[in-house]
């Protein structure tokens, strides 16, 4: 089986198991950039606190120009639960002035008038915004085809043999985004996520129970 079959086996597999392709859950925002900062609170933490910062954030400040207006520092203090707040809050006051100077209000709803490939590389600019990030806010927020890859989705990627162990998670997010339809990249992608937490752990995974072994290049 060649790497598109392995794909479309594992999304199908995942489906039947996880569900979440027919159902996939809203994750998404209304207003863009309310994805944007949710996902840097989310680097390097879990979603609990994730969660916890980004609601101390809503609660704290009744809009982001109000963020702008009391600054890092505070900001800092409000979002600790995320951790790095330090370089967190800087980031995100420095995205919110570059919005703000780009489109002239603390909203990112136009930049969906314009083409995937410039949407990709204008929030690629942003400080602290890699790719990761990127397919997130695009899939999530924008409604676009994008496959955001996580630690638990490069390892299933790379353990059932779809890309080699060399490759980087921006390499399989391509690689995913070549050949799966906007349609299934939501449910896949947390299909996958699921799996990673559930049962092809990073230490001793359980192959005996996993629907993918049959096409594991690392079953046990």
């Amino acid at each position: 089986m060649d790497s598109n079959g392995k794909i479309f086996f594992t999304l199908d597999r995942l489906e039947t198991l996880y569900h979440n392709e027919a159902r996939p859950p809203e994750l998404g925002h209304s207003e863009p950039l309310d994805g944007l900062i949710l996902t840097v609170l989310s680097q390097n933490t879990n979603d609990r606190n994730r969660d916890s910062a980004f609601a101390s954030l809503k609660a704290r400040y009744s809009s982001w120009a109000d963020v702008v207006n009391e600054g890092a520092q505070e900001l800092e203090h409000t979002i600790r639960t995320a951790g790095l707040a330090h370089t967190k809050s800087e980031r995100i006051i420095t995205i919110l002035q570059k919005v703000h100077d780009d489109f002239g209000g603390y909203s990112l709803k136009q930049l969906a008038e314009h083409d995937p490939s410039y949407m990709r590389e204008y929030l690629r600019a942003l400080p602290g915004v890699g790719a990761k990030t990127v397919a997130c806010v695009l899939l999530f927020d924008f409604k676009r085809a994008a496959f955001p890859v996580d630690t638990h989705v490069s390892r299933i990627a790379r353990r059932v043999g779809i890309v080699p162990e060399k490759f980087s998670p921006e390499d399989i997010s391509r690689v995913f985004e070549e050949v799966v339809p906007y349609s299934r990249c939501l449910g896949g992608h947390v299909n996958m996520i699921a799996h990673g937490r559930a049962v092809c752990h990073s230490q001793r995974p359980e192959c005996g129970a996993c629907v993918l072994s049959e096409i594991c290049s690392n079953r046990r």
